[in-house]
């Protein structure tokens, strides 16, 4: 059974200055650099006709992994994402795997204005086909996105600033 997933983060920034560091290559780089983990990288950017798509490769340690992961992966935490962008409303799809994880979890995003700045939110969700783990890791893998999506929405908000 797959788990729903529902984050929201909200920002002082306007909905089209969010938008465009979302789409930025550079601002992806640099994204990357400060949260990306271990082998980060931009694996691939293309944008034309509205559309920006993009795919990123990011680690997590062991180290900070919980022991559920810890036992299934035998190693470090490999993400694949792609997101993919359309200007017309603002919204986004997202799908990520996990290298050793037989699941993946899938959403939309969208931005829309709030109180003077913007909200991003995620709605999704995380299936992972392993019997007896499956559901505890797809609550972790829940909670982990969440923590990581609050902590990109405090670079972009820091990153914006900084090129205001």
């Amino acid at each position: 059974m797959a788990r729903r997933i529902e984050h929201l983060t909200t920002s002082t920034w306007p909905v089209q200055d969010v938008y465009r560091a979302l789409v930025d290559e550079t601002y992806l780089r640099d994204r990357l650099a400060v949260l990306g983990g271990n082998d980060a990288r931009l694996v691939s950017f293309a944008s034309a006709d509205g559309t920006t798509s993009y795919q990123l490769k990011q680690g997590v340690s062991a180290e900070h992994l919980p022991s559920v992961a810890k036992g299934l992966l035998g190693g470090d935490l490999v993400i694949h994402r792609a997101e993919s962008w359309t200007e017309a409303g603002t919204t986004g799809t997202v799908e990520v795997t996990l290298n050793g994880v037989p699941g993946r979890l899938d959403g939309t995003t969208v931005l829309a204005g709030h109180q003077g700045g913007s909200r991003m939110t995620l709605t999704g969700q995380v299936k992972v086909s392993i019997p007896l783990m499956g559901g505890k890791l797809e609550t972790m893998i829940a909670e982990q996105v969440a923590k990581l999506l609050d902590k990109e929405n405090e670079f972009t908000t820091e990153w914006l600033a900084n090129r205001g």
